[in-house]
């Protein structure tokens, strides 16, 4: 689940522009600042990375799953493995 608290949202479109999975667009309503927040598609293919979360500047997008499978598949993609090389 994507929670975007609409009005904290400046409308930088960041969270938009980033998503690996194009999952966000404009919303069709205004908010209080005057700007249109983001908002799921339809479709909704959230694969729950939370780099929405991580890189809105106004931290107007909390992710949460319902799902546990789901995000342990995404944690088990974006994990980061150290770079072998340099001395040996």
């Amino acid at each position: 689940m994507i929670i975007i608290n609409e009005d904290w949202c400046k409308g930088c479109n960041i969270c938009i522009n980033h998503c690996p999975v194009e999952a966000l667009e404009e919303s069709d309503q205004l908010n209080r600042r005057g700007v249109y927040p983001p908002r799921l598609k339809k479709d909704n293919t959230c694969n729950y990375c939370r780099l929405c979360e991580l890189l809105c500047p106004d931290l107007a997008i909390t992710v949460k799953t319902d799902e546990p499978d789901k995000v342990k598949d995404t944690e088990k993609k974006l994990q980061l493995r150290p770079i072998t090389g340099g001395k040996k």
